[in-house]
């Protein structure tokens, strides 16, 4: 058996010798960066095709540096400059050199979409990072997360959010919740309809009972939304035609504008106060006479 004060040197001289042509890029590159500007460095790194070609084979190892000098530029601005002048082109260098590096992609969209002073404020830079990943990652469906992520919470852009989570959620091995992200972003950006059908497409397919229940519980509330927008479409045109506020719906069935009292989809019955809100039965105060009405 050889001892470890025979085999370790021999290991040390393999090292040296495989990492040589490494650290003589890194040389090179860096002798180089010595004499650019900030602002020539960015046109420097603009694009890691050169770097690649350089690398000599060791693209992942020269990858692995880049993220890693990625995230000290990143932390350095933070405490000093806060310009991030680099962030990109870094993050753009590490994943042409190794475009499996998934980290790099995730956390690099997270470094650029942090508002000023805590990032650069540049979530168009953030977009363009993941659609890169997921044009070399095309089955690694959580970069559809982190793009809806993106849209959603930087540019309030409802619709390409929940587009980007419904694409996502296309993925054999997406998790259910994708669906779910996708149908609630659609309602909060108003459309309903897209919501309904996501929900009501979620609600058929699914056999976890509590993703199910969850499903039915915002078709219910999809359906409030559109009672309770009628409602109030009816109540402006009755004000319109007699002058004066309704006040109770009562009235309305009494004029003939209403069959009966509206009720939501539960059975309880809706609610008017001050000739225009619309309360849901667990809003409503408990002694209203418009209750004791209907009673």
């Amino acid at each position: 058996m050889i001892s470890a004060q025979r085999w370790l040197p021999l290991v040390l001289v393999v090292v040296l010798v495989a990492g040589y042509p490494l650290v003589r890029i890194q040389q090179r590159v860096d002798a180089r960066l010595q004499n650019f500007r900030v602002e020539e460095q960015m046109l420097y790194l603009s694009s890691g095709e050169w770097v690649k070609r350089l690398a000599l084979g060791y693209d992942g190892l020269l990858a692995c540096l880049y993220w890693t000098r990625a995230v000290q530029h990143y932390g350095r601005e933070r405490l000093g400059p806060k310009r991030y002048q680099l962030l990109y082109n870094l993050l753009d260098i590490t994943t042409s050199l190794d475009p499996q590096l998934l980290l790099a992609y995730r956390y690099g969209a997270i470094f650029l979409t942090e508002l000023p002073p805590s990032g650069p404020g540049r979530p168009d830079l953030a977009i363009k990072l993941l659609q890169k990943g997921i044009e070399n990652n095309p089955d690694y469906w959580r970069f559809w997360y982190d793009l809806g992520f993106v849209y959603y919470r930087s540019l309030e852009d409802y619709q390409l959010a929940s587009e980007a989570f419904l694409e996502g959620s296309q993925h054999p091995n997406a998790n259910a919740w994708m669906k779910v992200m996708a149908a609630k972003i659609a309602a909060e950006g108003g459309d309903r309809q897209t919501a309904r059908f996501l929900w009501q497409e979620l609600y058929n397919s699914t056999d976890d009972p509590a993703l199910r229940q969850n499903a039915f519980n915002h078709l219910r509330g999809l359906q409030v939304d559109d009672e309770v927008e009628y409602l109030q479409a009816l109540l402006q045109r009755y004000r319109q035609q007699t002058g004066r506020r309704a006040e109770s719906f009562q009235e309305l069935v009494a004029a003939g504008w209403l069959r009966e009292w509206p009720t939501d989809p539960t059975g309880h019955p809706y609610f008017l106060v001050a000739g225009e809100q619309i309360l849901l039965h667990e809003e409503s105060p408990i002694d209203t006479s418009e209750k004791g009405r209907r009673e």
